[in-house]
């Protein structure tokens, strides 16, 4: 199991283990993670499920494709670390991996 750490707006911490395969947004809401709604279920159409990677971890998670891009255009408060949790797939590299919720989601 690979471990990933929500954060929230607040500063609580929830820490969860996840299945390598799955993506960060299905396990936030198999764990019932605040702030990640995920509103088209993972299809990457929506931005409901934005989160900002940490910097630390920011290169070992990569960058976002283009089709990701397009939809983070419609996420609340863009930053250079925003990914769609949706898009990014849990492997053993990523183990201790660390997400921040926004304040809330578009």
């Amino acid at each position: 199991m690979v471990k990933i750490t929500y954060v929230d707006s607040a500063g609580t911490q929830r820490s969860v283990d996840a299945e390598p395969g799955s993506t960060v947004m299905e396990n936030a809401i198999r764990n019932a993670i605040p702030g990640i709604e995920a509103e088209c279920g993972g299809a990457c159409a929506c931005a409901t499920c934005h989160v900002y990677v940490d910097e630390a971890w920011t290169e070992a998670v990569g960058p976002a494709a283009p089709m990701e891009e397009d939809m983070l255009d419609f996420a609340f408060d863009v930053r250079p670390n925003s990914r769609l949790s949706c898009q990014i797939k849990v492997r053993a590299e990523l183990d201790g991996l660390v997400v921040h919720t926004p304040t809330r989601q578009a």
